[in-house]
């Protein structure tokens, strides 16, 4: 096991509606060149395999990475799945948590979709933390502050956990429609994240996924509007979804 110089931020990047925290998270963990530290098995994830860029197949799994450089270092965890019921993601949350603890890590990211329902040009980034300290600083990141609603699944249970451990957790959040992988999203948050955390990293690979995602929500926007007044007799073209604020 990696000795960090400084107390490490863990962050988690699951895979959930969008994927736009495991695009954010798998991005960094490839410009950073992150070091393998150890993958997580469970029988509460999909009874499936994985099949990989290099055609070799994998149980599906969760992988954490570490990276440092002299002033910050950085827990990274990356996921096929979250797990398929309460208690298992509870003993996952646990887990993850067990392993960052004994590293040192003294503070938790959870990288997750704000969904609306709509497209927008610029995905906003919402955010919530444990600690008031924290909150108070989202303004100067760009993040706008969660005053209500509720959180799903890891992205909530791991920050929730994390407190009653003493450890200050932090969920951001992309403003993304819910409909598409949409990478416009993952860049916003993943931006807000290195702000935060004071790291540099090059975002040109995220930024052209960021484009191919534009051009795809263009197409559907296109499609839609090209059907245009009434689909049969009686029957109204579907309208947009409004701003549901579902929290993934």
């Amino acid at each position: 096991m990696p000795k960090f110089a400084t107390e490490p931020h863990l962050v988690c990047g699951f895979p959930g509606s969008g994927y736009v925290g495991k695009l954010a998270i798998d991005h960094l963990i490839q410009e950073l060149h992150a070091e393998h530290l150890v993958d997580i098995y469970s029988s509460s994830f999909p009874p499936q395999v994985m099949i990989r860029t290099d055609g070799t197949a994998d149980l599906m799994k969760n992988s954490i990475f570490s990276w440092q450089d002299k002033e910050t270092s950085l827990l990274l965890l990356t996921g096929d799945s979250q797990p398929s019921n309460p208690d298992s993601e509870y003993a996952l949350a646990e887990q993850i948590l067990d392993f960052g603890a004994r590293l040192g890590a003294k503070q938790v990211f959870t990288l997750a979709a704000y969904i609306t329902g709509v497209f927008v040009d610029k995905p906003r980034v919402f955010g919530t933390a444990t600690d008031a300290s924290i909150v108070g600083d989202f303004a100067s990141h760009g993040v706008s502050l969660m005053d209500s609603g509720s959180i799903n699944g890891m992205n909530g249970l791991v920050i929730g956990i994390a407190k009653l451990r003493g450890i200050k957790g932090t969920c951001l959040l992309g403003e993304t429609s819910g409909y598409v992988v949409d990478a416009k999203a993952s860049k916003a948050v993943l931006e807000a994240l290195l702000s935060i955390i004071n790291v540099n990293v090059d975002m040109s690979n995220l930024e052209k996924r960021a484009k191919d995602t534009e051009m795809l929500i263009q197409t559907i926007e296109q499609q839609m509007s090209g059907r245009g007044g009434l689909t049969q007799e009686g029957q109204q073209q579907p309208q947009k979804p409004r701003n549901t604020g579902y929290i993934s």
